[in-house]
C-alpha cells in the first residue's frame, strides 16, 4: 500500500514539531500509543532526520512516517534517507516541488488559494495540503472542490475532534493535527496527550467509508 493509500485509510496525520529531536520522538510514541499512526516530523524540529530514524526503527510498517516543513531543495533527499515516506511542504513552489518529485516519495505542497492549488497539481502533487485550514474552515474546502473535485485534500490547522467529521463531510481525504494534537514536548503530561489523541482517533474513525 501507497504512503497515499495509507494515510486515506488512517484519516489522521499527526504534524510534530519537537522542542528538541528526543521530544519529537516521546510525542511520536504516544501518539502511536493512542492509535495516531500517520506521524509527519517537521523539519523546524531540531535534528529532525535522527527524530524520524528513531520513530521509523520503534515502529517499522506500523506506521507512516513522513517529512512536513519541506522548504528547500536538499531535505526532500535527506527526509528519504532518514526513512520518510512522503513529503509535505507548507507551499507549491515549482523547483522545490520539483525536488520533491524526484525522491519518488509521495508529495504533498500546501496551497490556500485556487492559484495556489493549480501549480500544486501542475506539478504533479499526490495531494494538496489545505493550509492553514482554519482560515476558511470545512466550507472553505467544500468551496475549493467545485473546481477541483479530483484533487485529495488534506486539511491541516484548526481540526479539533468537534469538527472532523465536517472536514470529511466537506471533502477531505484525511485531516492533519499539529498543535492540538502533537504539542512540542510532553513535559510531564505523555496521559493527557494520549486522552486527547484517542479522542481525535475516534472521531475520525467515525468519517463515512
Amino acid at each position: 500500500m501507497s504512503a497515499l493509500q495509507r494515510l486515506r485509510e488512517l484519516g489522521l496525520l499527526a504534524v510534530i514539531r519537537g522542542r528538541t529531536s528526543a521530544d519529537a520522538v516521546d510525542v511520536a510514541d504516544a501518539l502511536i500509543e493512542a492509535g495516531v499512526l500517520a506521524i509527519e516530523v517537521t523539519f523546524t524540529t531540531p535534528d529532525a532526520e535522527q527524530a524520524m530514524r528513531a520513530i521509523g526503527e520503534a515502529h517499522g510498517d506500523r506506521i507512516v512516517l513522513g517529512a512536513g516543513t519541506v522548504t528547500t531543495a536538499q531535505q526532500p533527499a535527506a527526509a528519504e534517507a532518514a526513512g520518510a515516506t512522503f513529503l509535505v511542504s507548507p507551499g507549491a513552489d515549482p523547483e522545490l516541488l520539483a525536488a520533491m518529485r524526484a525522491t519518488g516519495l509521495a508529495t504533498v505542497p500546501g496551497a490556500l488559494t485556487p492559484s495556489e492549488v493549480l501549480i500544486a497539481v501542475r506539478g504533479g502533487a499526490d495531494a494538496v495540503k489545505l493550509f492553514p485550514g482554519s482560515l476558511g474552515g470545512p466550507a472553505y474546502l467544500r468551496a475549493l472542490r467545485a473546481p477541483f473535485p479530483e484533487v485529495p485534500f488534506i486539511p491541516t490547522g484548526g481540526v479539533s475532534a468537534a469538527n472532523a467529521q465536517e472536514w470529511f463531510a466537506a471533502g477531505a481525504v484525511a485531516v492533519g493535527a499539529g498543535g492540538a494534537l502533537a504539542p512540542p514536548a510532553l513535559d510531564g503530561d505523555r496521559d493527557a496527550v494520549v486522552e486527547r489523541a484517542r479522542e481525535l482517533v475516534q472521531a475520525v474513525g467515525r468519517r463515512a467509508a
